[in-house]
């Protein structure tokens, strides 16, 4: 039988329902995937545009000389 495997004959089977299997599957998968990448590209651009948020404190000035830490 053209030499295809139980494999090759599902795999063909499940081409032939994605593509007739009903009006717009295709479409509607490429959307969803067209959705998703657009979301994802959102989600980057927010996280660019958003300030850094400062956890640490600040340091002293430079100028300042550092105490002591013994008290004499």
């Amino acid at each position: 039988m053209l030499g295809l495997s139980p494999w090759h004959l599902l795999i063909l089977a499940v081409i032939l329902l994605l593509v007739f299997g009903g009006r717009g599957k295709i479409s509607g998968i490429m959307g969803d995937a067209a959705k998703g990448i657009k979301a994802f590209r959102e989600g980057l651009k927010d996280d660019h545009e958003a300030p850094p948020t400062q956890t640490t404190p600040s340091l002293p000035p430079a100028n300042e000389a550092p105490k002591d830490p013994i008290a004499r």
